[in-house]
């Protein structure tokens, strides 16, 4: 119901701003003035930028585009440089829910041995979340003068993104206890004496895929292996959706080895700045910008790009 309200409200304030825009026209017309021209062009880029955030949320039409989304990002090739980039991949899209009003929990984290984080597993909770994350799933890749680099060279590193959705229902996969390992481990990280000092953390190998989830949020072990567990049905679930999967990296998409030709994504830092995604050409030259969250030019340019490819396929 809410979701349907805010659809509404949003239509209803671009009708609104239309009207106002054409009386500012009107007005502008039978009286130029430079301050009110400008005005007019402000409010049309506002106009546009509502507009096409509106036309972006009618593509999300999938099953589970409405559900929360649980990211997964692992240093590749590059050493500390890579767990840093990994680090730096984090925030971004930390600084991205949070302007969407989205909650970020992290479920995981393995911090790297000098600085930045060898993986993370977060969930971030917001409708339609996984609908835009999973345009994210892939590797990235950084080019810049590394801070670890003693020499001052140009480094490139990389990372991958996993997004899966947190089905909240229960998935009707049929999974043998036999074909599981089930781990415990003391978690890692801030939570206070109980978190650190018992070994509540639990990670589940599913030994015929290979398909490994942890958990180390919730404060009991129990807690853990329940979300763990979940976990691994949603990707289970999304395996038997792709009925000409027989590999591991066909299912994964884009998700493949960590390094060099397999990137979705570059982001350059010198000797020039600039973002490039190489799926749908979609570029933007500010990188701090990006960094710093706004990654929708290549969220709504990569579902676009499904959406043409859908149509074409019917």
């Amino acid at each position: 119901m809410k979701g349907l309200q805010d659809s509404v409200e949003q239509i209803e304030k671009l009708y609104t701003d239309y009207e106002d825009m054409q009386l500012l026209i009107e007005m502008s017309e039978e009286e130029p003035d430079e301050e009110t021209v400008s005005g007019i062009e402000e409010e049309l880029k506002q106009f546009e930028d509502s507009f096409e955030e509106l036309r972006i949320g009618t593509l999300l039409t999938g099953p589970y585009d409405r559900d929360n989304a649980i990211v997964t990002l692992h240093a590749g090739a590059g050493g500390t440089e890579s767990c840093d980039w990994a680090n730096m991949l984090y925030r971004m899209y930390s600084r991205w829910a949070e302007k969407k009003g989205f909650r970020v929990e992290v479920l995981d984290c393995l911090e790297g041995d000098v600085a930045g984080i060898k993986g993370v597993t977060f969930e971030v909770a917001g409708e339609n979340a996984y609908g835009y994350l999973r345009s994210e799933k892939g590797i990235h890749r950084l080019v810049r003068i590394s801070p670890f680099n003693a020499a001052g060279k140009r480094q490139t590193s990389f990372a991958s993104c996993d997004v899966i959705p947190d089905i909240e229902e229960d998935i009707d996969i049929e999974i043998n206890e036999d074909d599981l390992k089930i781990d415990t481990y003391r978690s890692s990280g801030a939570g206070g004496q109980h978190i650190n000092k018992t070994s509540s953390a639990v990670r589940i190998t599913h030994l015929p895929t290979g398909i490994v989830v942890q958990c180390q949020n919730e404060r009991s072990q129990h807690m853990n292996k329940d979300k763990a567990m979940q976990m691994l049905k949603s990707k289970l679930y999304l395996m038997k959706q792709q009925e000409q999967a027989e590999k591991m990296s066909d299912i994964r998409g884009e998700v493949k080895d960590i390094g060099f030709g397999n990137q979705i994504r570059s982001y350059v830092m010198q000797p020039y700045t600039m973002v490039k995604d190489h799926r749908t050409n979609a570029e933007v030259s500010n990188v701090n910008s990006v960094m710093d969250g706004n990654i929708d030019p290549f969220i709504n340019a990569y579902l676009s790009m499904n959406a043409e490819v859908q149509k074409g396929r019917k």
